[in-house]
C-alpha cells in the first residue's frame, strides 16, 4: 500500500524528547547480525548528520529568531536519533572493521540507486563513484588481513564481493574535474532529489569517519592508507554535491531533507529484520513524519510554496540494501577505465590528470598500491576469495 508521508501526523515534537534510559540502545551483535542491517544502521547515521549540518548551516544563514528556534528544537531530536542510531553499531568491533562495513554501504546502496535511477546523466555518476568504492573496499581488505589476520568476507558476508575495481591511484583527479552538471529541480523525477540527497550523506559520512579515524592507527601503512582514501573521498563528495540544483531554496532543501529521512526509515522498516532495531526504525519514522510537516509549515510560510510542488505525493519503491554481484562486474568491464574530464567522462588519460597523478604521487608508490605489494609480502599470495558455489542472483537478499 502507498504511504503518504504528507498525510501523516507524527509524534508531537514536545512528546520526542528521550531520557538517558531510552537512548541506552542495545548494540547489534557483530557476529549474528545480518550485514545489511549493520549497513542500514550506518547509512541512516550518516543521513541523520546530514540532516544535523544542514539545519546549522541554515540557522546561520537566517535572521529569524523564531525560525531558528524552531530549527534548533527539530534538530535537537535529530541530534538524539544520531545517538540511538549510530550507537547500535558494537563497541567490540574495530575501527578498521567498521571501515570495511562503511564500504559495503558505499558499493551496495551506490550500486542499488544507479540501477533505480531514472536520469541517464545522474546514473552514470553513481556508475563511476561505485567503482573506486568497490577499490577502496578491497584496498581496505588487504590492510585487515595485514594488521588483523582475518579476512574482510566475515564482515561482508559475501553478500558484496572483495575484489579490484577501478585502482586507486587512478581515482587522483585534478579538482576542477571532480565537479558534474547540476539537475534541473524543476523537471527532475522527485525520485532522483532523494537519491542524490542520500548517496551524498552517506559519502559525507565516509569523508568525515575517515578524516577523523585515519591518525589513530599506529601502523604506519594504516595511516597513510587512510590518509589518501579519505582525499578521494573528499572528490566523491564534490561530484555528488556538484549534482544537486544550487537553485533550491532553503526551505526546499529542508522540506528534501525531512522527506528523504521518512522515505529511509519507512523502507528500512519494512525490511529490517532485527526486531530491536526495527522498532527504533519505526520510532524514528513517526518523529520523521512530524519534522516533515514542521518544515512544509516553514515553506509555505518563508517560501509561499506547498511541500507537495516539490516532493513526490507518495514514497516510491522501498530502498534496498541486496547483492550487487552480476552488475558491478558488468560496470567493470565496460567503465574501470573511465575518468573524468570537465563536467563528462573519458577514457583517455588527460593533461590535467596526468599533471595531478605526477604532483601527487611524485615518482612514488601511493599507499593503496604499497599495502597490496606489503600484504604480497606478507601472505605470499595476492587477496582473492572466490565466492563459494554459484554468485546469488542480485536482488535474492533483502535483509529479512
Amino acid at each position: 500500500m502507498a504511504f503518504h508521508p504528507l498525510e501523516h501526523r507524527g509524534i508531537p515534537l514536545d512528546r520526542q524528547v528521550r531520557n538517558w534510559r531510552e537512548l541506552d540502545v542495545t548494540p547489534i551483535d557483530p557476529d549474528t547480525a545480518d550485514p545489511y542491517t549493520r549497513c542500514r544502521i550506518i547509512t541512516m547515521n550518516g543521513i541523520e548528520v546530514e540532516a544535523i549540518m544542514f539545519s546549522h548551516h541554515l540557522a546561520r544563514h537566517c535572521p529569524d529568531p523564531e525560525v531558528k528556534q524552531q530549527l534548533a528544537a527539530t534538530r535537537y531530536i535529530e541530534a538524539q536519533q544520531q545517538k540511538a542510531v549510530n550507537w547500535l553499531l558494537p563497541g567490540v568491533s574495530s575501527v578498521l572493521e567498521t571501515t570495511i562495513a562503511y564500504e559495503q554501504v558505499a558499493v551496495d546502496l551506490t550500486s542499488w540507486v544507479a540501477r533505480m535511477e531514472p536520469d541517464p546523466y545522474l546514473r552514470q555518476a553513481y556508475e563511476f563513484g561505485v567503482l573506486e568504492d568497490f577499490d577502496h573496499l578491497y584496498r581496505y581488505a588487504n590492510l585487515y588481513e595485514m594488521i588483523e589476520h582475518r579476512k574482510a568476507e566475515a564482515i561482508v558476508d559475501h553478500l558484496t564481493e572483495v575484489m579490484p575495481g577501478r585502482p586507486t591511484p587512478q581515482h587522483h583527479r585534478d579538482p576542477v574535474d571532480n565537479v558534474r552538471e547540476p539537475y534541473d529541480r524543476t523537471s527532475l523525477d522527485p525520485l532522483s532529489k532523494l537519491h542524490a540527497l542520500t548517496i551524498l550523506s552517506a559519502e559525507q559520512q565516509t569523508m568525515n569517519f575517515y578524516l577523523n579515524t585515519g591518525p589513530t592507527y599506529m601502523e604506519p601503512i594504516a595511516r597513510q592508507l587512510y590518509q589518501e582514501i579519505g582525499l578521494i573521498e573528499e572528490e566523491h563528495v564534490t561530484h555528488y554535491e556538484s549534482l544537486v540544483d544550487p537553485g533550491e531554496t532553503w526551505w526546499e532543501q529542508l522540506v528534501n531533507h525531512e522527506y528523504n529521512e521518512c522515505y529511509l526509515y519507512h523502507s528500512f522498516m519494512e525490511l529490517e529484520s532485527d526486531a530491536k532495531v526495527r522498532a527504533i526504525w519505526e520510532l524514528h519514522l513517526n518523529m520523521e513524519l512530524e519534522h516533515l510537516r514542521i518544515a512544509a509549515d516553514l515553506m509555505r510560510r518563508h517560501d509561499g510554496r506547498e511541500a507537495a510542488e516539490v516532493v513526490a505525493p507518495e514514497l516510491p519503491n522501498t530502498l534496498t540494501f541486496e547483492p550487487n554481484k552480476a552488475y558491478l562486474r558488468g560496470l567493470l568491464a565496460t567503465q574501470e577505465d573511465l575518468t573524468t574530464l570537465g563536467t563528462g567522462y573519458v577514457r583517455e588519460a588527460h593533461e590535467r590528470f596526468a599533471r595531478m597523478q605526477e604532483q601527487l604521487h611524485a615518482g612514488e608508490r601511493p599507499p593503496s598500491d604499497r599495502v597490496l605489494a606489503q600484504h604480497q609480502d606478507m601472505a605470499g599470495r595476492d587477496y582473492r576469495v572466490q565466492t563459494e558455489g554459484p554468485h546469488p542472483v542480485d536482488g535474492s537478499h533483502s535483509g529479512n
